[in-house]
């Protein structure tokens, strides 16, 4: 019984969402994870994820804790900024050059690769809606990302994010620039900023 309220209590812990990867980090069995669903306890919501019938199945988390590679960018990002009003329809990601991308599609995920050099720039974290910590790309490599898949944008996507950016007061316009030259877009980002600024 010791093991069954161990795991109750990492679930308790973790706000009624536990993974299998947790467990064994835990030495704790999967035959105890079964045990509770056989129960009613838990339920199976992904491969690997279960949830208590209590909580809210958090999707931007649940695909987080199975694919720790990939990290929120482009309209998701914005949207976890607070830089638009759209709750996306889709989550877009990125993750590095040469992961295999075909379950992450398959997942109905938008998916993007960089090169391995530029994959971990302006990573930060972020709270969901529903209070869990993701990992997303920070406001400024999130507007140059835009700014370089601005072919497959709304056009008012980027003005509006870019306004909303540089109202707030913890915008780093350094930092901005910099990762504009890192993304090869600085150019088309002084055109937005003139306007703004």
């Amino acid at each position: 019984m010791g093991k069954v309220n161990d795991l109750e209590k990492l679930i308790k812990r973790n706000k009624g969402i536990i993974t299998t990867r947790l467990t064994n980090e835990h030495n704790i069995h999967r035959e105890y994870l079964r045990e509770l669903v056989r129960l009613g306890k838990l339920e199976r919501v992904a491969y690997g994820v279960y949830i208590t019938p209590d909580a809210w199945e958090d999707k931007m988390f649940i695909h987080q804790l199975r694919k720790k590679k990939m990290i929120y960018s482009h309209e998701t990002a914005l949207y976890l900024h607070a830089l638009t009003d759209r709750e996306p329809l889709a989550y877009t990601v990125t993750v590095p050059f040469g992961y295999n991308v075909s379950r992450l599609k398959k997942e109905g995920l938008i998916v993007h690769t960089v090169k391995v050099e530029l994959f971990e720039l302006g990573l930060c974290e972020a709270k969901t809606v529903l209070g869990n910590v993701v990992k997303v790309y920070d406001a400024e490599r999130t507007i140059c990302d835009l700014i370089r898949d601005r072919n497959n944008q709304d056009p008012a996507t980027i003005p509006d994010a870019l306004k909303r950016y540089v109202a707030k007061k913890e915008r780093d316009l350094n930092k901005l620039i910099n990762f504009a030259g890192k993304f090869r877009v600085n150019k088309i980002l002084n055109t937005y900023l003139e306007v703004l600024l």
